[in-house]
């Protein structure tokens, strides 16, 4: 099977993680290499640019491919999202310059819009008037070339660095697996392979003592994926506590736990979590 993988750029590195979490074994690729081969697997991985993958995948080059949501839905490509990958986070949103009137994306209207995303800016602002833009989007308006900017976001720092704030959010996207309409089986288990390790990145697992008072109160607060596991202690009185909880809430979590009644927590990472 081969797998196509953004060759440069932000994408690059964290799908290559993927695929050693997933247990592909694949080969560290040099910088100047095109191709490299999984250790564990019968799976190559070709290196090319993150905007040519959706057609690689429609074309058959590839059985699937990483790149980002955006770029498929800019490319139009005729394929198909088969996993969300949890990286490459940001969103595609209109801007405009600090002291400009426009406060909401309905009220580009009319505007002149630079963007180097035409095929979405169309789509998503149909009223306006286009500027397509290769490079640096940001400096359109103080060029004089457009009243606003659609372009993608991720910290908004060069946002407020060229003078421009956002109006609105237009795309909101993340690194996607896609294969063509009719993929391959492969293709479609090692997409629920990676969502395996995605979900298993968003959680912990926790094992705690409680005592019988506290039960109640401690359970109720660590739900996690279902009713958590409760297991009797040799110490007459005291129980272990199992559960799966989001990490995210885990900063939240502990001194509530703690405030509880409940000792010995341990918080464990997951390499896969399924069902």
């Amino acid at each position: 099977m081969r797998i196509a993988v953004p060759s440069k750029g932000r994408l690059r590195e964290p799908t290559i993680e993927l695929l050693q979490d997933a247990g592909l074994g694949p080969e560290t690729p040099g910088d100047r290499a095109l191709a490299f081969p999984c250790r564990n697997a019968p799976v190559e991985g070709l290196l090319v640019r993150a905007d040519d993958i959706p057609e690689y995948v429609q074309d058959g080059v590839v059985d699937c491919g990483v790149t980002g949501m955006d770029i498929v839905r800019e490319r139009g490509a005729d394929v198909l999202e088969l996993a969300r990958l949890g990286f490459g986070a940001c969103s595609l949103e209109a801007a405009v310059p600090n002291e400009s009137d426009v406060q909401r994306v309905e009220d580009l209207k009319g505007a002149r819009v630079a963007t180097s995303f035409p095929r979405l800016a169309h789509e998503l602002l149909p009223d306006a008037e286009l500027v397509d833009v290769h490079g640096s989007v940001e400096l359109a308006p103080r060029l004089g070339l457009a009243d606003a900017i659609v372009d993608l976001v991720s910290s908004g720092s060069t946002l407020r660095t060229n003078g421009l704030r956002s109006v609105g959010v237009l795309l909101e996207s993340q690194a996607v697996l896609i294969g063509p309409r009719e993929p391959h089986e492969e293709a479609v288990q090692l997409a629920g392979v990676f969502k395996s390790v995605v979900d298993a990145r968003a959680a912990r697992y926790l094992m705690l003592n409680a005592p019988d008072e506290s039960l109640a109160q401690i359970c109720a607060l660590v739900p996690g994926s279902g009713s958590p596991s409760v297991i009797p202690l040799a110490e007459q009185g005291m129980h272990a506590v199992h559960s799966v909880v989001p990490a995210e809430d885990v900063w939240r979590l502990l001194p509530q736990l703690e405030a509880a009644g409940a000792t010995s927590i341990l918080l464990v990472p997951l390499e896969r979590m399924l069902g």
